[in-house]
């Protein structure tokens, strides 16, 4: 990401550390890491990453996504989903990429959204 007024490079990285809480909308143009809790919105252009003892309840949009705790949400991620095999997710996911790793839940509904790539080869 440009900083626009000193025309650098920067990189946006935010944490939501264990035993933390946070209720609302959460809106970040960098990366997250949440290992505590959030019960919302959260919305971020980059990579969203779920630790063991992260959980996520409510709505979540995404560049990529990397889950290792429990979600329980509407997950629209553009690119990339992991599901780790520790995570648990319980919910609807719109992406366009999946790996799922033995030992990870899945309980919900997945769309996967097309890529450039598949839009040639139907022309």
């Amino acid at each position: 990401m440009k900083n626009t007024k000193t025309g650098a490079e920067s990189i946006t990285r935010n944490l939501i550390g264990y035993e933390t809480t946070i209720k609302g909308e959460i809106q970040s143009a960098g990366d997250i890491r949440i290992d505590g809790t959030v019960i919302g919105t959260l919305r971020s252009n980059g990579k969203i990453v779920i630790g063991q003892s992260g959980y996520v309840e409510g709505e979540l949009q995404c560049q990529q996504a990397d889950i290792s705790g429990k979600i329980k949400a509407n997950l629209n991620v553009e690119e990339l989903t992991v599901l780790k095999a520790t995570a648990a997710f319980e919910g609807e996911l719109i992406t366009q990429k999946l790996s799922i790793e033995v030992g990870a839940q899945f309980s919900g509904k997945c769309e996967m959204k097309k890529t450039p790539a598949d839009d040639k080869k139907q022309k």
